[in-house]
């Protein structure tokens, strides 16, 4: 049976996040108070530091958990590579979700916010690097050692080629929604033919030579 009392916590919990969410992304942390957090939330103020503790710890649970959420979500839209199923397919596949899934104006509102707030809570970086860049790269070099059992792919740095794969995929798209604001992210006509492209240029380099 549902325990009441967890529901509610639980439920609580949801409700902190949620407020504390969208006022860090729209105001920053240093403009962002508890009081407020709490009103949003419509909750005391002591239930938010019952859950959470502190402000900062607020602040980190969230960055953690929206690039979490990313990763996950990409891990569910894009299935590990099979036999029969060819590099091409698994590359667009990942790239084309990859994109649709991180290009958006919370994803880049939330990059913006750590990289304002990095050199106060150095960890930030880390749990985005982590829960982001990383979790990507690694998926993608343990599909890379499945290609290249098969003879699909040539590269005897397995890690350098994911990380050269995504970055080819994300460099030009993210640095320009970072720089010039949301209005810069490509629709998703572009972003499709952007991921297409990153394959062609990445099998014309790490692909099988006929």
């Amino acid at each position: 049976m549902t325990n009441p009392v967890e529901t509610r916590m639980t439920r609580k919990r949801q409700s902190i996040l949620a407020a504390a969410t969208e006022l860090f992304l729209q105001r920053g942390f240093l403009a962002t108070n508890m009081d407020e957090v709490a009103a949003m939330a419509g909750v005391s103020k002591q239930t938010v530091y019952a859950h959470f503790g502190t402000k900062e710890a607020l602040f980190l649970d969230i960055v953690t958990g929206m690039t979490g959420v990313a990763g996950d979500e990409l891990e569910e839209q894009v299935a590990d590579p099979v036999d029969g199923r060819p590099i091409e397919d698994f590359l667009k596949d990942f790239a084309e979700q990859q994109l649709a899934i991180v290009m958006t104006p919370r994803l880049m509102q939330l990059r913006r916010l750590v990289i304002g707030e990095a050199e106060r809570f150095p960890e930030l970086g880390k749990r985005l690097h982590a829960k982001g860049p990383r979790r990507s790269i690694d998926r993608l070099r343990k599909a890379l050692a499945h290609y290249r059992e098969r003879g699909d792919v040539e590269a005897r740095d397995l890690r350098g080629a994911a990380s050269f794969f995504n970055w080819l995929v994300m460099g030009e798209p993210v640095n320009d929604a970072m720089l010039l604001g949301d209005q810069a992210i490509p629709g998703p006509d572009a972003l499709r033919a952007h991921a297409r492209e990153s394959v062609r240029i990445f099998l014309s380099a790490y692909g099988r030579k006929q």
